[in-house]
């Protein structure tokens, strides 16, 4: 028999999971059982616990046939518990490493209570963690102790997470979790009451995230009246139990503060139902009031109406409220000649023959929005697009009927005021106001393996001059992200914390990887100038977070080009970011004028160089993931790998799961070439398992399917299999192979 039980009930936490259930499998105490309730989670949630539960032995799973709620899935967990302590934790959270071993020894230490109280920390997304305040309750004595005894214990934060419950003494009184919002409330307050001993663990034993988005209880919505409901059920059982009468006073003031706090959210309850709510908090708190026991003074508002309790709440803010009136004026006289300008085209309908498209910050026609934007003419010709572009150079090149406007012009602000779908792999201006009914698609930029979003706040290097909070703001809007993988959309979901539908598509800039042929290549190759039939290898690098201008020089471009020999051409294609910086100055220009290779950064699509090449060779550039769908050779350069992922952070350790072979120096990158064991059978297996993990969803009508979906409503559906490669364009598939 295990000494915990820990249930654990899961409802779209896809994004968390993976955490919280690391946790708690690798603590050092193993002495447990993990019941993983599913409550019919829509999510990726199920197949993860499977995952896991397929791994590790102490992991059960239980799939409910229909969505319950947090509490009924707890209890439909209890059942199965055969540990001496029942431990319920939320998904999202988190334990502290120790935090089992900890806990252990503390209830051999106290002689096995019926209940033991530790720690927690709250851990905001932001990358904040704060300490329960009241966590010298926790230090006052040793020895186990009654409810009675030291009833300071019920300030601290009735929840049932920061506890854990001797089996027998919850089947003994029968406790179990009502449905609805606020279920720990007659769950806690009952079980501290009945409880004979008590300890406690000045330890902070768990991680309590603290959501952006998400959380049920920051939910506006009428479910929050469900509180009166719960206490009734607390006050129901101290009715039964003549013995905890002299309780009814504590209990009498904290449904008080609880049900007021509820009604100072601002984002609990509906603006219309705030008045029902205070009118039914003060019939409860007349009904429950205990006879000759004074009313605490921040309570006496009950005793009133609710126009009383909107005039005290609105004196309170009044002196606040004039400061930053005083502030706003500074800055009102231009807001308002701005607001004037829009208002009109605002008040006006939504255009639904309007999209508007931008990619990589407004630099051309490009990536996933300009695949969609092909589907889309093609599929929903009466869909007007157009596209944003940062100014006229980026103009040059556009075929004639590419309809454009220049961003923050007067043609911008029409469109964007107006059109109903916007299109996007980065996110649009923080001035672009989102109307309702309009439909915001986020591409992103390619599958994620280095830290972004939120994650990027606990990273001081990686996020400089990045403002993530603002980053997160104009999230917000996003309706639709798009993902290729259940890789990527975990890590939106949990790097974005906004309130968007993962949508799995697959990446619409893909899809001429997918449907490609082995021609497909052939005019880059030759508007690039090389030869025909060469062998073409392309090395892309990334940039760097540990070095101010991005740039590490870790090849001898000239000596690897050298290296590759007679009929084979070495070309070039540096990240954006570097493109005008120094690197093309400290000698990459040169070799290109000399013929000794082909520099490419300046190519506006990178779809076409992966097609004109016929093996790629990059360090952490997540173009791999897009190379990948051709089936051809990929060659991982690592050689300062350590220093990257201590750097960036990154959610894939790119050099265990490679989608070929791995590089640690610049003769090691040599004699992979030189050998030929770059194309080996190795590197078509380890590509294979690569491209099945990341790439599953690419099945080349990615752009197609998202026309469809969103903007002619035929719904999404997903695809079915996994794609095929794209052979080589190399004359031999042994040209890199020594004679």
């Amino acid at each position: 028999m295990p000494r915990f039980s820990i249930i654990v009930p899961v409802h779209k936490v896809q994004a968390y999971l993976h955490a919280c259930l690391d946790s708690v499998l690798g603590q050092s105490y193993r002495d447990i059982e993990v019941i993983a309730v599913d409550d019919r989670s829509p999510d990726g949630c199920g197949a993860i616990l499977d995952a896991y539960a397929a791994r590790d032995e102490r992991l059960r799973v239980l799939h409910l046939p229909e969505n319950v709620g947090l509490g009924r899935a707890r209890n439909a967990g209890m059942p199965h518990a055969r540990g001496d302590y029942l431990f319920f934790l939320d998904s999202d959270d988190t334990l502290t490493p120790g935090a089992l071993r900890a806990i252990a020894d503390r209830l051999d230490e106290a002689g096995d209570p019926d209940v033991l109280v530790f720690d927690y920390a709250r851990t905001h997304w932001w990358g904040g963690t704060r300490r329960n305040a009241l966590a010298p309750l926790l230090a006052e004595t040793d020895a186990a102790f009654t409810a009675a005894e030291r009833p300071g214990i019920l300030d601290l934060l009735m929840v049932v997470w920061n506890k854990v419950y001797r089996r027998d003494f919850v089947e003994r009184e029968g406790f179990t979790f009502p449905p609805g919002y606020y279920e720990d409330t007659p769950w806690t307050f009952p079980v501290l009451l009945a409880a004979e001993r008590i300890a406690t663990l000045d330890r902070i034993c768990l991680y309590y995230r603290q959501r952006r988005r998400g959380s049920i209880l920051s939910t506006t919505s009428r479910k929050h009246f469900d509180i009166h409901e719960q206490y009734a059920r607390v006050f129901r059982f101290v009715d039964a139990r003549p013995a905890l009468a002299h309780w009814r006073p504590f209990l009498h003031a904290k449904m008080g503060e609880h049900c007021l706090d509820v009604l100072a959210k601002p984002d609990r309850l509906p603006p219309f139902d705030r008045g029902e709510f205070f009118r039914r908090t003060a019939e409860m708190f007349r009904a429950h009031r205990p006879e000759g026991v004074p009313v605490p003074a921040g309570l006496r508002v009950l005793e009133g109406g609710y126009a009383g309790y909107v005039l005290r709440r609105g004196a309170g803010r009044a002196g606040r409220e004039l400061g930053r009136r005083a502030r706003q004026a500074r800055t009102a006289t231009a807001a308002r000649a701005a607001r004037s300008r829009s208002a009109l085209n605002l008040r006006r309908p939504l255009d639904p023959g309007l999209a508007v498209y931008s990619a990589f910050s407004h630099r051309g026609v490009l990536g996933d929005p300009a695949a969609i934007h092909r589907a889309a003419r093609a599929l929903a010709p009466h869909i007007r697009g157009v596209w944003v572009l940062a100014d006229e150079d980026r103009a040059a090149g556009l075929p004639p009927d590419t309809e454009y406007v220049l961003l923050d012009s007067p043609g911008y602000r029409r469109v964007t005021e107006r059109a109903t779908y916007f299109v996007n792999n980065v996110n649009w201006p923080g001035a672009l106001v989102k109307r309702p009914g309009s439909v915001h698609i986020h591409t992103h930029r390619g599958t994620p393996l280095k830290y972004t979003g939120a994650d990027l706040l606990d990273r001081p290097g990686a996020r400089h001059g990045l403002d993530v909070p603002r980053m997160l703001r104009r999230a917000d809007r996003w309706d639709y992200s798009l993902v290729a993988s259940r890789h990527s959309e975990l890590v939106w979901e949990r790097a974005f914390p906004c309130h968007f539908t993962s949508l799995r598509t697959g990446s619409p800039r893909n899809d001429v990887l997918v449907g490609a042929g082995p021609d497909s290549g052939r005019a880059v190759r030759a508007r690039l100038g090389i030869p025909d039939g060469d062998t073409v290898v392309l090395y892309a690098p990334t940039r760097r977070d540990y070095r101010r201008d991005g740039l590490v020089e870790r090849i001898d471009l000239a000596r690897f080009a050298a290296g590759l020999g007679p009929g084979r051409t070495l070309v070039v294609r540096l990240h954006p970011s570097l493109a005008t910086g120094p690197a093309r100055g400290l000698g990459l220009s040169e070799l290109h004028r000399r013929g000794v290779l082909v520099d490419a950064t300046d190519e506006p699509d990178v779809q076409d160089l992966l097609l004109a090449s016929d093996a790629l060779v990059t360090d952490y550039s997540s173009l791999m993931f897009d190379y990948a769908l051709l089936d051809r050779p990929i060659v991982i350069h690592a050689d300062d790998w350590d220093a990257y992922r201590a750097s960036r952070g990154t959610y894939v350790d790119i050099t265990a799961e490679a989608p070929g072979h791995v590089s640690r120096s610049p003769l090691e990158l040599a004699w992979l070439f030189d050998s030929g064991t770059w194309r080996d059978a190795e590197a078509a297996r380890l590509r294979s398992a690569f491209r099945e993990r990341y790439c599953e969803f690419d099945d080349g009508r990615a752009a197609e399917r998202v026309v469809r979906a969103l903007m002619l409503g035929e719904g999404n559906r997903e695809p079915a299999a996994g794609p095929a490669g794209v052979p080589s364009q190399a004359v031999s598939r042994d040209a890199l192979i020594p004679s």
